[in-house]
């Protein structure tokens, strides 16, 4: 018989707030951290808008050792998972390091790679940071987690582009529930505010030209945001039996590729991935009480995701709300599907729907009900918790209320 999984901690920081409770009354309040790029002579980006963390001291949580081995991504994740953590009531003194496990996406250390590249074109070439590597590493962050948790068991990045978050919980999930480890720290972090990597999402033409609006008829594409989400798993009964606090359970975890297109996704494969992860929670589509959309804000996107969603759903869709919390933080890319786990688990134990902000009109292609511009407090049991990346590379969880 499979193993429960409960959600017992989660952390996270993002422009609507430095840590989960923050982002909870961002949700209620409707609170956008979209804001202007701030422009630099001789940049030559183009892109106006950008969801920073503006407030974020490396000093205040990290010695000067500690940040010199640190990208910003990393920073990111540590104090989301170091959050996460102080939430369980002392999951890591209750358990033996080798039965916890780190999954976490795998996110380039950006700002470390851009650092080298700025030192060799300078003249005359400077000599880069000695610990350019194991900052920049995709792997980095969830190392530097299992070092400062001291956590010893499987230990991993997850490279899915925008999905990887998704899949690193799912893949935490199946772990637990399979008995390899009966707990994990998993998530996702981003730092992508390098010019190089900006000039690159520029050249793809998805930026939007003033704000992120999923799903309205008005909207002109993404923007992009950096911070981190991490959540606590635990094998249900050993939670239990510590008394540990149960914010949610995970039921269940669908994935799969579209093998079409890298840019271009795929409804009927979405609409696959969003049926697996409820065949696998043993749950019917008329169970489901909210969506956190994958909702990037760009036109195909949206598009593709309500046409999936209304595969599934059918003509119940729209009693069933939809909302992407991308239009309050932003596209963090590898952290997206963390923080929407993050919304999602407190969508659930608090009875609060977050809203889709920047709404303006409805679009007919996009005919769902996606809580535009206020949260909504609604009794929910039950969640999916959605993730398409480039790549055609679907992740969807399933998500129930604590028992």
């Amino acid at each position: 018989m499979m193993r429960r999984v409960a959600i017992t901690g989660i952390g996270a920081v993002s422009s609507i707030g430095a840590d989960s409770a923050e982002h909870l009354a961002s949700f209620r309040a409707g609170r956008v951290g979209i804001k202007p790029r701030i422009a630099t002579p001789g940049d030559g980006l183009r892109v106006k808008m950008l969801s920073r963390v503006d407030d974020f001291d490396p000093a205040a949580h990290f010695d000067r050792r500690q940040l010199s081995f640190l990208d910003r991504s990393s920073q990111f994740a540590l104090v989301a998972a170091r959050e996460a953590i102080a939430q369980t009531g002392g999951l890591l003194e209750a358990m033996a390091p080798e039965r916890v496990g780190v999954q976490f996406s795998a996110t380039v250390g950006y700002h470390s790679i851009e650092d080298v590249y700025v030192a060799a074109s300078s003249s005359p070439p400077a000599r880069p940071h000695p610990f350019t590597v194991p900052r920049g590493m995709a792997s980095s962050a969830a190392s530097q987690i299992s070092m400062a948790l001291k956590i010893r068991g499987p230990s991993f990045g997850v490279a899915s582009a925008c999905s990887s978050a998704t899949h690193a919980m799912g893949l935490a999930f199946q772990m637990i529930r399979g008995g390899v480890i009966d707990a994990a720290v998993t998530g996702g972090c981003e730092a992508p505010f390098t010019n190089g990597l900006i000039s690159s999402w520029e050249a793809l033409r998805v930026l939007s030209v003033d704000t992120c609006r999923p799903f309205s008829a008005g909207r002109s594409g993404l923007v992009l945001g950096e911070g981190a989400g991490a959540l606590v798993l635990e094998e249900m009964e050993h939670a239990k039996a510590r008394g540990a606090k149960i914010f949610a359970e995970i039921v269940g975890f669908g994935m799969n590729a579209d093998a079409a297109d890298m840019t271009a996704p795929n409804v009927q494969n979405a609409a696959q991935a969003i049926s697996a992860a409820l065949a696998d929670a043993g749950l019917d589509a008329a169970e489901i009480d909210y969506v956190s959309a994958h909702g990037t804000g760009t036109l195909l996107n949206d598009k593709s995701e309500a046409a999936a969603l209304k595969h599934v759903f059918g003509a119940r869709l729209r009693d069933v709300p939809v909302s992407s919390t991308k239009s309050m933080h932003g596209h963090c890319l590898s952290a997206s599907g963390a923080l929407g786990m993050v919304a999602t688990t407190l969508a659930l134990r608090e009875g609060l729907v977050p809203p889709t902000m920047n709404f303006t009109e409805a679009d007919p292609d996009c005919d769902l009900d996606c809580v535009p511009n206020q949260a909504r407090q609604k009794a929910l049991g039950a969640a999916l918790c959605n993730s398409f990346a480039f790549g055609g590379l679907n992740a969807v969880l399933a998500v129930k209320a604590a028992a």
